[in-house]
């Protein structure tokens, strides 16, 4: 008898018979950011008779259900935290991690495909490029991620094309640093890669530049992302300036004239780094929306010493996607393991209490923060409660007077952080409902914590001078 070695990953594409059933037609939509590729996508996933969308992220989750819907497609949203059903839909609208492999679909579109290289989050996009069973599989994504996917799909007999795509609107490398911060207008995006760095370029800009700033960056809760972007994209409204992190890579539909790098250089969890080519052109590449009231981009930095690494990145071909690997597995060499490390955190806290394996993997899988105290204190709480009652109320975490408004960085870093809690017993809730029972709670205090967060991030100048 042979010996069943648990190790041997090298044929990831065999988990997905449904799909090996067919011979599915996939096409890759590339190309550079306000490039049209995925619209071209979407209209497709709309004149489908059944389809579903996979993206990284809820806001764009949501951007896709409200399009179809309104276009008279009926479409479900799905993300771990959300469930919207429309009676009678054939369509779908999922982040990556929800997608499903099990049900059959004329039209299949998964968007930013080049997240394929993530460390921690490649293994959805790898199961969902295999294992959705569609005839077409439309896939949207950088250039850079095209031989990758052509290597990976040999084996699965699908036929593959490719459609690139060009800029749909010019962007313009300015040759002049920002100089004063009195030289911001009306529409500028100041990017920057630390929550307190944004905090003090929002109060600079508001003091020294006249101009209300709205902030987006990742650790804000999604609802606050969202309010923050329609107030820097509203005419109407004084907020005409961003500062953000590379949060705005993807996911929010944002009208900025200008993108200024403050920095050139980020710390990536491990160090501080320079920023890689795609980095620069996903960020730049928000200047300028074909259709917008700026339909030209411009992109500039605030030091004169970045614009040389600005203008070579720009101009340079962004590097191919490559495999890597675990020393222990055996691979393909068009794979490579993706990053645990959260999830042994959450196994060291949840091993030695008295739960079965199954509900062990999904606090293990649930999408917690185990580097924030108070999403590991809470995550902890949880499993502890459940461990011991099979019961977890709100309530006996939470009391009303945790939300009350922020007035220092520490407070709102509390509560976006309460917000992730929050979060993460919903999406409990939705996978053990009997035990979690108080989601539309949890639900209604996120929206609560969202609306404080954004309260102050207003007032941040006021409230600070």
């Amino acid at each position: 008898m042979r010996k069943l070695d648990l190790t041997d990953l090298t044929c990831p594409h065999t988990w997905y018979p449904n799909a090996r059933r067919k011979k599915r037609k996939v096409v890759l939509h590339v190309g550079p950011t306000n490039s049209g590729k995925t619209y071209s996508a979407l209209k497709r996933l709309e004149r489908s008779s059944s389809g579903i969308y996979c993206g990284p992220l809820r806001l764009l989750a949501w951007e896709v259900a409200n399009r179809l819907n309104k276009a008279d497609v009926r479409c479900d949203l799905i993300t771990g935290q959300e469930r919207e059903e429309k009676e009678g839909a054939r369509h779908k609208s999922v982040t990556v991690e929800m997608a499903d492999v099990s049900s059959e679909y004329q039209c299949a579109v998964i968007d930013e495909i080049q997240m394929i290289s993530c460390r921690t989050r490649g293994f959805s996009f790898t199961r969902a490029l295999l294992g959705i069973s569609s005839d077409e599989l439309h896939v949207c994504g950088d250039p850079a991620a095209v031989p990758l996917i052509q290597k990976i799909l040999e084996v699965t007999g699908d036929t593959i094309e490719v459609q690139y795509y060009d800029r749909l609107s010019p962007l313009l490398p300015l040759k002049m640093p920002l100089g004063s911060f009195s030289n911001i207008k009306k529409g500028d995006c100041i990017v920057t890669f630390s929550r307190q760095e944004i905090y003090k370029l929002k109060r600079r800009i508001e003091i020294e530049g006249s101009h209300l700033c709205s902030v987006v960056y990742g650790s804000l809760p999604p609802e606050t992302r969202t309010r923050q972007a329609s107030m820097f994209n509203d005419e109407r409204s004084e907020f005409d300036v961003l500062v953000a992190s590379d949060a705005i890579g993807m996911g929010l539909n944002l009208n900025i004239s200008r993108i200024i790098f403050s920095t050139m250089k980020k710390f990536d969890g491990t160090e501080t780094r320079e920023l890689t080519v795609p980095e620069i052109k996903q960020i730049a590449g928000r200047a300028g929306r074909y259709g917008s009231k700026f339909p030209v981009g411009e992109v500039t930095c605030i030091d004169a010493d970045d614009l040389p690494l600005l203008h070579s990145s720009l101009e340079a071909p962004s590097p191919v996607l490559e495999e890597r690997f675990l020393e222990k597995a055996k691979l393909s060499p068009n794979y490579f393991i993706s990053d645990c490390e959260q999830m042994l955190k959450v196994a060291a806290v949840v091993d030695e209490l008295p739960l079965d394996l199954k509900d062990k993997y999904l606090f293990c899988i649930s999408p917690v923060d185990m580097n924030d105290d108070i999403s590991a204190q809470g995550l902890t709480q949880f499993a502890e409660n459940y461990a011991k009652k099979g019961l977890v109320r709100l309530r006996e975490i939470f009391t009303p007077g945790m939300l009350k408004v922020p007035k220092s960085h520490k407070a709102l870093r509390e509560l976006e952080s309460i917000h992730k809690v929050l979060d993460l017993y919903v999406w409990l809730s939705f996978r053990m409902e009997d035990s979690f029972p108080d989601r539309e709670t949890a639900a209604s205090q996120k929206a609560m914590c969202s609306l404080q967060v954004c309260f102050l991030l207003n007032w941040w100048t006021h409230f600070n001078q």
